[in-house]
Formats: structure tokens, C-alpha cells, sequence
């Protein structure tokens, strides 16, 4: 295996593991996803998707996190509104993130950079 399929396996590692992070396995994936970051090389197509798969996640979880928390505490933990707002959030825009996420992994499969 030359250097180039290695470094394009590995970019194809990174996405999967990116959208693994917004699925399945939350820590687990985004910690192999640090250790694919120390593996590469600066400039090369590996180090690319790994950084980006690692400012999606990062982006996710912030949004995640502070859209939650303010229709929480907008609205109440007990109101059934906020409930609602925070599932229509979550599958809208977490899907979003996956669909991206997604459309990552297939161009990282391809070897070439996001447009």
C-alpha cells in the first residue's frame, strides 16, 4: 500500500468515525478521532477530513448543548412546549450535522477536499 491510499484510508477513518460520534459511540469515536489527529501529517488529506470531522463534532455537541440548555431554561424543564422545540430541534439540526457529516465520509472515500 502506497502513502497516498494509507493517508486516504485514513481520511475515510476520520469521517466514519465523525459520523459514529454523532450516532453511536459520542466519546468513544470523537477520543479515536484525537488519536487519527496525532497520527497525521500536516497538509496532507488525512490531517484535512480528521480536522474537520473534529470541528463538526466540536460544533455539534456546542449547539447541542446551548440550544438545549436555553429552550430549558426559556421555557422550563416541565413545560411541554420545551419538549417539543428541544425533538424538533434535535431533528432538524442534528440531522443536518449527520447528513453533512455524511456527505463528508463519501468525498473523503473519493480522496478530494470539500468545495
Amino acid at each position: 500500500m502506497n502513502i497516498e491510499a494509507v493517508q486516504q484510508r485514513r481520511a475515510s477513518n476520520a469521517a466514519l468515525l465523525s459520523l459514529l460520534n454523532l450516532t453511536f459511540l459520542p466519546v468513544i469515536s470523537f477520543i479515536l478521532l484525537i488519536v487519527i489527529y496525532t497520527k497525521t501529517v500536516p497538509d496532507t488529506i488525512d490531517r484535512y477530513y480528521t480536522a474537520v470531522s473534529i470541528k463538526v463534532n466540536i460544533l455539534a455537541g456546542i449547539a447541542l448543548l446551548f440550544v438545549s440548555a436555553l429552550i430549558v431554561a426559556l421555557g422550563g424543564f416541565d413545560s411541554p412546549l420545551s419538549w417539543i422545540y428541544m425533538l424538533t430541534y434535535f431533528l432538524t439540526i442534528h440531522g443536518f450535522f449527520i447528513l453533512f457529516t455524511t456527505w463528508v465520509l463519501v468525498r473523503a472515500w473519493t480522496g478530494k477536499k470539500l468545495r
